[in-house]
């Protein structure tokens, strides 16, 4: 952490009191040496000297003003008779002050037409064995050299401050919008919550009527009604669960990875699309133009409504970004197996035909994938892969079957 003196940061103090000091010393020599026709001796010139140390302390806060003192002490000198002196240095370090740290350029601007005249008035006094017009030049380029090397320092300046200050902007953002994706996922998980509860709620209550009504006179069948609603409650409570867990225990913004926003949300809210609709979605996207080839070894028949609702979003997706990114014509692989977890993988070759625009950044699909692959414990891995194209892999945990006998008991 920086420290600092009087809101000031020390280093820039610590230098600034060193930029005086040299002055005050340049002051104490020529104020030590013996008068002559044309400089004084003693404290005339001391007084002078020391004014201008003493101003330029405030160089950084007060450029302009800093400026305006030092060059009316110049003029003090010139309207004196004194001739350019050593500690005059005062005159370059004030111009090169007020040009980098003035807030509008016109005051540097200013203070550079004021040095040029001080240029002229020291050159006229420089004496007798001097042709003017060459300590002139000799001076102006001094004092140009100092204005223009002030200037470049301060286009840099402001550059970098500039681009400090867009990428804080940016970062604010970035992390607005990733907080907005994470917001705008869960909302979504809590409409599917609703589907999961609503459904096995229907569910059960439909079986649990029929085995009301079926006690006496089939009770095999009322049986196995109330082993349906046993299995669906206890599934319907699972859902429950890891949903509301995602809901109370939101993924940090900052891990989110940059998503793609225009991924199709696809279909009504009270629609839940399965594993079973995949075909047909891959046929939409090979009508659009992707080459698909698409493979489902050893999915289970049934899977839970969320997992089911998560597999297909996950694929639907991915061939999305596939179709933004690969581009119309490019291979594209889908595979979903079996080895432990449920693996859906998309892969694509990178070889399409790139779009007439480039496809916008900052979407949320990677982070709505993130999150529903989150709730089931499973893990995504996105990224590009070594022979170009990208690939998309989830890993997701089975749910475990229960014992029949347990359920019978």
């Amino acid at each position: 952490m920086s420290r600092t003196l009087f809101g000031r940061p020390l280093r820039g103090v610590a230098f600034d009191v060193g930029v005086s000091v040299l002055v005050v010393l340049f002051t104490l020599l020529t104020a030590a040496q013996p008068a002559t026709a044309g400089v004084p001796g003693g404290w005339a010139v001391a007084l002078v000297g020391l004014a201008m140390a003493v101003a330029l302390l405030f160089r950084r806060g007060h450029p302009s003003l800093v400026a305006a003192v030092v060059a009316g002490l110049a003029l003090i000198q010139v309207l004196a008779g004194w001739g350019p002196l050593p500690y005059d240095l005062a005159v370059l370090i004030a111009l090169y002050s007020v040009v980098k740290y003035a807030d509008r350029l016109r005051d540097g601007v200013l203070a550079g037409a004021v040095a040029a005249a001080g240029v002229l008035l020291a050159a006229s006094q420089a004496g007798n064995n001097v042709v003017w017009w060459a300590t002139a030049i000799y001076f102006g380029l001094v004092t140009g050299g100092v204005w223009l090397a002030a200037l470049n320092v301060r286009t840099r300046r402001l550059y970098v401050l500039s681009l400090e200050e867009r990428a804080a902007t940016l970062e604010r953002e970035r992390e607005a919008e990733a907080r907005a994706a994470v917001v705008g996922e869960r909302a979504r998980i809590a409409r599917e919550l609703h589907d999961v509860v609503a459904h096995s709620m229907a569910v059960m209550i439909v079986q649990a009527d029929g085995a009301r009504l079926l006690f006496d006179r089939d009770p095999e069948t009322a049986r196995h009604a109330v082993k349906v609603v046993a299995d669906t409650g206890r599934q319907a409570l699972e859902e429950m669960r890891r949903l509301v867990d995602v809901l109370r225990e939101p993924q940090p913004p900052e891990t989110a990875t940059a998503p793609d926003a225009t991924a199709p949300t696809g279909d009504p809210e009270r629609r839940r699309a399965t594993v079973a609709e995949l075909p047909a979605l891959v046929g939409r996207f090979r009508d659009a133009g992707l080459r698909i080839r698409y493979r489902a070894e050893d999915v289970p028949a049934t899977l839970p409504p969320g997992l089911d609702l998560t597999v297909y979003r996950v694929v639907q997706e991915a061939l999305t970004n596939a179709l933004k990114h690969a581009g119309v014509g490019a291979d594209v692989t889908v595979g979903l197996g079996v080895d432990d977890d449920l693996v859906v993988r998309v892969t694509d070759d990178g070889r399409g035909r790139p779009p007439v625009r480039p496809a916008p950044s900052g979407g949320h699909g990677l982070v709505g994938m993130r999150e529903r692959v989150g709730v089931y414990d499973g893990r995504l891995v996105a990224g590009p892969r070594s022979g170009g194209g990208w690939q998309v892999e989830v890993r997701l945990p089975l749910p475990s079957t229960p014992d029949p006998e347990v359920i019978a008991a």
